[in-house]
């Protein structure tokens, strides 16, 4: 049975009836589509008419006579019946060029509500997007969490120990599809194979005369290096001392876009702890799925704490917060998770197995005067709490057994 995906639902269920257009991206395979389904479905619940719901997918070759603006806006409006509101699901619709201009169109003159994914940051950007400002509302959906996985098992009546899931889910991912294999052989050539489609599709695309090789290499580097502050120098230095080729800083930073773009990374910028403000210029980089980083790179290092960290990011933005790392005059804090104008402090380990590990990570919290709520969170089952920092463990945090306070 099919995960109901109920945390972006709850997020896009006041806008159904919005005149806003609900754009749901993420890199490919998250399940954009089957959430689609799901907010089709509810309307239909709700007793909207199936002949009132337009629903087209332009990844499927049926529709591939829609080529541009006009002909997407004629096949909407050739579906239209009858008076009343009609809803409209565009599946992948940056597969049209121009869409905006259809969108734009068919709101100035149609009553309906329009629903539309894409596997691209930049759907509604460039020269068409001021057609559509301030007439839409973006959700970013991303691939399932440690909590949804568990939910997702449980649904389809299979047991696993969840301590046993977590360590699976940390090596291999959440992409929902690479749940139907259980053979590790088969797991990797899925999310392999996934993740050079999305290379290939998304970001290589037709570029003409683009260097897969180099791509590949730099993008291996990144995502082997993922929760690290990112240098491009070191990148640059990297490549040229791997096979004695050369790359220039600009290319690094192209590559880097495009990955942003596919959904393959997301950039965390800096908050200045002590100036209280967003620093976007240092960045570091997280994988949008640890299965990425594990086929890319080979390696599992739990132990750095970085692919743990990688887990807690895309946890953070999946329950909606906007997630920074704290810059001190000491050091770092791992993130700063904001959300509704209130904050909390995470540092985040694999355990916490001396007293030295113990003052690393509660210590990292001494000098900041916020009185924000401060988490260490990492697989040590003992509350470790002290010094007003809070302890959790890191399956009772992704399970929602525990939550977050934040002032």
């Amino acid at each position: 049975m099919l995960l109901t995906r109920e945390i972006y639902l709850d997020q896009i269920r006041p806008f159904y009836e919005s005149d806003l257009i609900k754009v749901i991206t993420g890199v490919r395979r998250a399940g954009k589509s089957v959430l689609l389904s799901s907010i089709r479905n509810e309307l239909l619940d709700r007793g909207i008419r199936e002949d009132h719901i337009v629903y087209i997918n332009l990844e499927d070759i049926d529709f591939e006579y829609i080529q541009d603006a006009s002909s997407l806006n004629s096949e909407i409006k050739s579906r239209l019946a009858g008076d009343g509101r009609h809803y409209v699901f565009l599946d992948e619709v940056q597969h049209v060029p121009r869409f905006e201009k259809a969108l734009a169109s068919l709101l100035a003159t149609e009553n309906i509500s329009i629903f539309a994914t894409g596997s691209c940051s930049t759907l509604l950007s460039g020269e068409l997007a001021t057609l559509l400002t301030g007439r839409t509302v973006e959700f970013e959906i991303l691939p399932f969490s440690f909590y949804e996985v568990m939910l997702y098992f449980k649904l389809n009546g299979k047991e696993w120990d969840e301590e046993t899931m977590f360590w699976n889910y940390l090596k291999y991912g959440g992409f929902p599809l690479r749940f139907d294999y259980k053979d590790e052989t088969a797991i990797l050539r899925y999310v392999s194979g996934l993740y050079q489609s999305i290379i290939s599709r998304d970001i290589i695309g037709k570029s003409v005369g683009y260097d897969k090789s180099r791509f590949r290499d730099i993008a291996l580097y990144i995502l082997a290096n993922a929760g690290k502050e990112l240098s491009v120098d070191n990148v640059v230095a990297s490549y040229s001392k791997s096979g004695g080729r050369q790359v220039s800083p600009r290319t690094v930073y192209n590559y880097l876009d495009r990955m942003k773009k596919a959904f393959l990374i997301h950039g965390v910028g800096s908050y200045n702890l002590s100036g209280k403000a967003a620093l976007r210029s240092r960045e570091k980089q997280y994988a949008v799925d640890t299965g990425f980083r594990t086929v890319s790179t080979n390696t599992v290092n739990i132990e750095t704490s970085f692919f743990l960290e990688n887990i807690v990011y895309n946890e953070l933005l999946t329950r909606g917060f906007s997630v920074f790392t704290g810059r001190t005059y000491r050091g770092e804090i791992d993130f700063v998770a904001v959300k509704n104008g209130k904050k909390c402090f995470i540092q985040v380990a694999y355990v916490l197995a001396n007293e030295e590990t113990l003052e690393r990570e509660f210590g990292a919290y001494r000098k900041i005067a916020d009185a924000s709520p401060k988490y260490v969170l990492s697989l040590d089952k003992p509350d470790l709490s002290r010094n007003g920092v809070a302890h959790l463990n890191l399956l009772d945090f992704l399970l929602r057994r525990k939550d977050l306070y934040l002032t």
